[in-house]
Order: structure tokens, then sequence, then C-alpha cells
């Protein structure tokens, strides 16, 4: 069993959901399986995250290379995100949960956005936990689109050039409305970011689990947090120092922390 300490919490935990296509070829299904796998993953999560008290999550559910897989794949996708949006609404409104979404959300097919943005405006006022997708989401893309929201700014005068600080590209970024992620989980086994909360990164912590998204549980989340709060966050500074013993000979010994 995983304890994790309730006062040292992170705030804003992101989640690339990493693994369906492998858990249905490892069961000897079809991909569509794995993702329906996978969606009941997002609600044990969610919950778990609930319960935990988190602030903020935010799942990569879509990212806007994806809509280069096969078309059947994402057509299923976009089936699971219905129903998922459908079957959880209740639960959503019933427990002060917001849902947001991020990413490129006019590129989704009407039969997801006639879902989504109800929810999303009925949730609005909510404040126990942001959930947030992130659907044709791409973190290059997002930074580029505050680029070029601030390349407006300044041709239409509004904004002089010397005023284009970290701080104003930051506040032009949708997936950080919630705060810099302090801990980004991926599962599945691989070791990459692939282009997920790029600009928020920069100093978040990172957990890598060999466990298939689907198969990924509360004790699985329990784990990647433990790990989040045994390690210190320095954000560039100098670590505090560790901590030293006295020997019965008069030595001073440095401890490893």
């Amino acid at each position: 069993m995983v304890f994790v300490e309730a006062r040292n919490l992170p705030s804003h935990v992101g989640i690339i959901m990493d693994g369906n296509g492998r858990w249905a070829q490892t069961h000897g299904h079809d991909r569509s399986a794995g993702h329906r796998e996978g969606s009941a993953a997002v609600r044990r999560i969610v919950r778990a995250a609930r319960r935990l008290g988190l602030k903020a999550l935010t799942l990569y559910a879509f990212s806007e290379q994806n809509w280069a897989r096969p078309e059947q794949e994402v057509d299923a996708l976009m089936g699971l995100l219905r129903e998922f949006l459908l079957g959880e609404r209740d639960e959503i409104l019933g427990n002060g949960i917001r849902l947001n979404a991020i990413g490129n959300i006019g590129r989704l097919p009407a039969l997801v956005r006639a879902v989504l943005e109800p929810l999303r405006r009925e949730s609005e006022g909510n404040d126990s936990m942001t959930l947030t997708l992130a659907l044709s989401y791409g973190g290059r893309e997002e930074i580029a689109q505050a680029a070029r929201e601030l390349a407006t700014r300044v041709k239409a005068g509004t904004l002089e050039t010397d005023k284009i600080t970290a701080e104003a590209l930051h506040g032009l970024m949708p997936s950080l409305t919630v705060g810099d992620p302090d801990l980004v989980i991926r599962t599945g086994g691989e070791r990459r970011i692939s282009n997920f909360l790029l600009y928020g990164l920069a100093y978040a912590e990172l957990h890598f689990s060999d466990t298939l998204w689907p198969e990924f549980g509360e004790e699985d989340l329990y784990e990647a947090i433990a790990s989040y709060q045994a390690r210190e966050r320095r954000f560039g500074k100098v670590g505090k120092a560790a901590p030293q013993r006295v020997t019965a000979g008069g030595q001073v010994i440095r401890l490893a922390v």
C-alpha cells in the first residue's frame, strides 16, 4: 500500500494517458477495445483525484497529431468521448467539478461539441476540482497561438515590444489558467513528453509509469504522488543543505537526502 501526505499534494497534475493500443494487442482485442478500457480508467482516476483533493487534473485525451490516425479509430475515440461526457455529467455537476477543455476545440465533430460546450458552461462555477481535457491539443501549437496573439497586439499598437515577456506569454496559455503543472505522469512505459503542456513543464516533476493506461489505478496514482512528495523542488535555486550528524569522535558526517 502506498501512502501520500495530505499536506503536500501537487496542485495541478497532468497525465499523458498512453498504452491503450498495446493493452488491446496484449489481450487479443482491436484498438477500439483498448480505448474503451482507457475510458474506464479515466473515470477511475478522476474519482480518485477528487477524493484525494487535487485542485486541477489535466488529461491528454487527444492530440492535434492524433487526427492522422485511421479514420475508424478516430471515430471510435470521438464516440467514446461523447459517451464519457454524457455518462459523467451528473457526477461532474454533483461533485462540484469544473470541466474545461483546451486545444483546437472547433476541429472536434459537432456531436462531441454539442455535449462538451453545455457541460463546460453548466460547470464553470464549480470549484472543488478543475478537470481539463486536452482535445486536439498540442503544446507547440498552443505556444504558437499565444505568440500570434502577442504579435497581433504589437501590430495593433496595444502592446509595446518590451512588454513581450515570459509572463505575458504565460498569460495567453489556456492550459495554464489553473497554474503550471506540478506533476506530469506518463503511463505505458515510454519516456517522452509528446507535445504536452510544453510551456508549463519548465519546472514540473515528471513520473513515468510502466503500467498501461487501461490498467492504471488509484494505487498507481498514489505512487506517482508519493514520488513527487519525496522530491525537493528547487525551481533553479540552491537546495536545502543536507542534515549533519556528529559522531562520538566529533567527526561531522553529511547525510544523503
